[in-house]
């Protein structure tokens, strides 16, 4: 299976793989996540260590059952040959109602059919207002064309 843009990525194709990632993770499917990575891919997030698309699949069915109303943007920070370095922010709401935005970064790094073979993400959440929300597009779904990227967003 091939997953177009193919490394080595330009800064082009790295920006499509970035948004690509964005909005599959954006339709909180858990399977279509899942298939962007090879079967075997490994993952750290955060303290949790995974391996394989089962694994990815049980793994984000669990943070969707309990990370309420879901919306994240992705933002390239760096990329070389097959890696690509990404920063994000998302936001949620818990059983209670408390809104958290959580900041991270990801790396990346792809085999040549273009399907991440690693991910590594370090994420931290910090409790917010829902008047502090930023991120309103209606969930699940993409990410407006019109909406603004982390660029335009202050820490």
């Amino acid at each position: 299976m091939s997953r177009p843009p193919l490394p080595p990525f330009t800064r082009e194709t790295a920006a499509q793989k970035v948004r690509m990632a964005e909005d599959a993770w954006n339709s909180r499917d858990p399977v279509r996540v899942s298939l962007a990575y090879t079967p075997d891919s490994r993952w750290r997030n955060r303290a949790e260590f995974l391996q394989g698309r089962d694994a990815i699949v049980e793994f984000l069915t669990r943070k969707w059952n309990k990370e309420h109303d879901y919306r994240l943007i992705k933002d390239l920070w760096a990329f070389e040959d097959n890696r690509i370095a990404v920063r994000f922010q998302y936001e949620w709401r818990d059983d209670a109602g408390q809104w958290y935005r959580a900041y991270g970064n990801e790396q990346w790094e792809f085999d040549a059919d273009g399907l991440m073979c690693r991910r590594e993400a370090s994420i931290n959440d910090v409790a917010i207002s829902e008047s502090d929300r930023r991120f309103h597009w209606p969930a699940p779904g993409p990410r407006p064309d019109d909406a603004s990227g982390l660029a335009a967003e202050p820490f």
